[in-house]
């Protein structure tokens, strides 16, 4: 493992919401139908994007996605089961005892990280690299560890092995998540988002405009707050990755901001630890989200990966 750490610059910046973004793709596998969309052309190296628990695709920065797409990259980025839209389930959420017994869940990580697999199949991509945030570094994880062929490089962000020792969130974020509000409205879930974010974002740093406007558009394309409950149940459910993840040969990088209140960085430490050869670059002021400056290191730090 090699370490890395950085401190974070105050700096916004905002997502781009061009008109010239590419319009979202749909295909069937694993027995759900994924929404994505692409950036790049279809002959270079692929790169796929994987968001965190009950985050649309849109998360990944557009302009992220159009400066790696022209560093070379074909760039995939989808909406995961029971979030955006891709296919949402029916069966109603595990109550939060069973949650926390790691039982009652509709379908687990394994079968997350077998759609993302199931994508580049369909999308005829033999390889690709692989890059996830959060409960997506879960998934890509387990696309890794279960398909070494298929993943190229592994890049984490703010996220773990599965492990309940390490990456625990604070005694105040875990209040807040079994405490948040129902919400109904496109103002509420952008009001939610901004007020989630105070605590869990990068201080000083976050935009919190930018966090209501995504809110609101992801909004407009689908809210199911169940879902996201269905996909917490598959997060409480997942095994510890790492004796596998010390098997792992595919060359990794982890980023995780020092100030992470709700992924500690003690989860991307083990993920490092765990994984040969790592290498692990910790953010001085990063929270649990993407700031423009967290932006430009990842983009930085996994174009020297690719090469």
């Amino acid at each position: 493992m090699s370490t890395q750490t950085e401190t974070l610059e105050t700096g916004t910046g905002t997502q781009d919401q061009s008109d010239q973004l590419p319009e979202d793709q749909f295909v069937d596998t694993n027995g759900v139908t994924l929404a994505f969309n692409t950036f790049g052309d279809p002959a270079n190296p692929a790169l796929l994007l994987v968001m965190g628990l009950g985050t649309q695709m849109i998360a990944w920065n557009d302009q992220m996605c159009r400066d790696l797409a022209d560093a070379g990259f074909f760039v995939i980025r989808y909406d995961n089961r029971d979030v955006g839209r891709s296919t949402h389930f029916d069966a109603s959420p595990a109550r939060l005892v069973d949650m926390v017994r790691g039982r009652g869940n509709v379908y687990t990580i394994d079968d997350m990280a077998r759609d993302g697999l199931g994508l580049l199949s369909e999308l005829g991509v033999d390889a690709a690299h692989v890059m996830g945030a959060s409960m997506g570094g879960f998934i890509a994880q387990t696309m890794a560890i279960t398909a070494p062929k298929k993943v190229r490089t592994l890049s984490l962000i703010m996220t773990s092995t599965g492990s309940r020792k390490v990456g625990r969130p604070t005694p105040q974020v875990m209040w807040r998540m079994a405490r948040r509000p129902m919400t109904t409205t496109r103002q509420q879930v952008m009001d939610e988002a901004v007020a989630s974010y105070k605590i869990i974002g990068s201080p000083g740093v976050v935009n919190l405009d930018e966090v209501a406007s995504l809110a609101g558009r992801g909004f407009d394309r689908a809210h199911d707050p169940a879902g996201t409950q269905r996909q917490l149940s598959a997060i409480m459910a997942q095994p510890d990755r790492t004796s596998a993840l010390r098997h792992l040969k595919t060359p990794t990088l982890v980023v995780h901001g020092l100030r992470d209140p709700l992924v500690a960085a003690s989860g991307g430490l083990a993920i490092s630890r765990a994984v040969p050869k790592s290498k692990f670059v910790g953010l001085q002021g990063m929270g649990h989200d993407l700031p423009r400056t967290a932006v430009e290191t990842i983009k930085s730090e996994f174009l020297a990966l690719a090469e």
